[in-house]
């Protein structure tokens, strides 16, 4: 893992490219979008280049095609080209004539490149867990976008923001994304548990599914097994449990069968007469303790039946993991600041969606190098302080050419930024500066006026 990095920040370098190019070359670029390189023999915004500076302007703090176009502009000058324009026209054309499938096909490409190099031990029992979380993100109130993804119904008319729904496979060894959806907040078929059986494919069989309790209904726990993959899942808290009944497996741990629900809606009548009558689950106590507050305990449902290659603490460890996911979407929706897109159209808005899932496979990328080269797992690793650095180092590649102890040196200041293990971490939200005291908007801007302004 850690010579691969080192071989592509060396080949990206030789070939004078931007430094982008030492976390995803150009060849994995041309591959995936199709084009061929010929073509554009003599253009500045390749579709190499296009997809490393809208990479830049995803990852840095302004987010603007103003910055990331100077960015190219300091990246040709230091290699010693000629500095393009700095008018953003030119290259929001090449930006929006990238191809969604070819940018959301690059979000799979890189997270399962850094899963393939990790080593058997970051595995759990020798198996790929993916973990399964969603989240909503907002966009800019425009008519297109409102006409997509409608703002929630509880906003007034241009008080509010056009929202969508988001939901994210993450591979639990390393960090990665998968595969990710976005869609429709309200309506028939927008929930986590629908957009999720949109993305089954991704799964192989032997995969391990790990989730929270809305993906624990029948129906998904059948099409889950029927594929080979195993769950395990927070039981919902609508289905009661008597350990006292089906097979004993110890205190709190016992195996039962669930018999078929009736057809959902959105299940075909022949997909759901092909699903067996009961499945054969387990279900497992996990005790909660949290400091200052009362022992939960909640159970959690799983098909992987033998409880002594699978211990119920082996389970509860696995389960208590999940939280991996929660951070994750906070390091792309906060840290990377995707909680609210910047495109005015749904088109670029999913094309800004899968480039910023994109940009953070690769700063996961390297933080498994690092994590490998330390001794220690990459989810020990912090996400920001691996960004703070990798920021810092890589434009040396515009001037330097890198050396064994330049990657050493990278590798290593990542691996310090170290977090806590808290996977039941519990504490109120409480902001010490409040924000800015602008007033709240309460109507349409277009029915203020210079009057209302002044008596207010």
């Amino acid at each position: 893992m850690v010579h691969s990095f080192r071989a592509a920040v060396a080949e990206a370098r030789s070939h004078e490219n931007l430094y982008f190019a030492a976390l995803l070359p150009e060849d994995r670029i041309e591959k995936v979008l199709g084009a061929a390189i010929a073509l554009w023999q003599g253009w500045i915004y390749t579709p190499a280049v296009t997809v490393w500076v809208f990479l830049s302007q995803c990852l840095s703090p302004d987010h603007s095609c103003r910055d990331a176009v100077a960015q190219l502009i300091a990246w040709r000058v230091a290699c010693g080209l000629k500095p393009c324009s700095a008018e953003t026209g030119a290259y929001c054309t090449a930006r929006n004539s990238l191809s969604e499938e070819g940018i959301h096909e690059l979000v799979g490409e890189t997270g399962k490149q850094v899963e393939e190099e990790a080593p058997e031990t970051w595995l759990w029992h020798g198996r790929k867990v993916r973990v399964v979380d969603g989240s909503t993100i907002t966009m800019p109130d425009t008519e297109a976008n409102q006409a997509t993804y409608p703002q929630m119904k509880s906003q007034k008319p241009g008080c509010g923001f056009p929202i969508a729904r988001i939901l994210v496979i993450f591979s639990l060894s390393v960090g990665t994304v998968l595969e990710a959806a976005i869609g429709k907040y309200k309506g028939k078929q927008t929930g986590e548990t629908a957009m999720f059986r949109g993305l089954y494919p991704v799964l192989a069989e032997g995969d391990v599914v790990l989730a929270d309790r809305y993906f624990s209904g029948w129906c998904d726990l059948a099409l889950l097994w029927e594929r080979g993959v195993d769950i395990v899942v927070r039981k919902n808290q609508l289905r009661k449990t008597d350990f006292r009944r089906g097979k004993r497996l110890g205190k709190g741990d016992h195996q039962v069968f669930w018999s078929r629900t009736p057809r959902p809606e959105w299940m075909s009548t022949d997909q759901y007469a092909e699903l067996p009558e009961e499945l054969k689950l387990r279900e497992v106590q996990i005790l909660v303790a949290q400091k200052g507050m009362r022992t939960r305990s909640l159970v959690v449902v799983t098909t992987l039946l033998d409880a002594k290659e699978y211990p119920p603490e082996e389970i509860a460890l696995l389960y208590r993991r999940r939280w991996q996911a929660e951070l994750n979407l906070k390091s792309i929706k906060v840290i990377l600041q995707m909680d609210h897109l910047r495109c005015k159209t749904p088109e670029r808005v999913h094309n800004e969606f899968y480039m910023h899932l994109v940009g953070y496979n690769l700063i996961r990328g390297v933080m498994a190098a690092a994590a490998f080269q330390s001794g220690k797992s990459p989810w020990e690793i912090s996400f920001k302080g691996a960004l703070q650095t990798l920021s810092h180092f890589l434009p040396i590649l515009l001037v330097n050419t890198p050396t064994e102890a330049w990657c050493d040196a990278l590798l290593t200041a990542v691996a310090t930024h170290v977090v806590g293990d808290r996977p039941d971490r519990f504490e109120p939200r409480r902001r010490k500066r409040r924000p800015k005291p602008y007033k709240l908007l309460q109507k349409h801007r277009s029915l203020y006026t210079t009057q209302d302004e002044k008596s207010s």
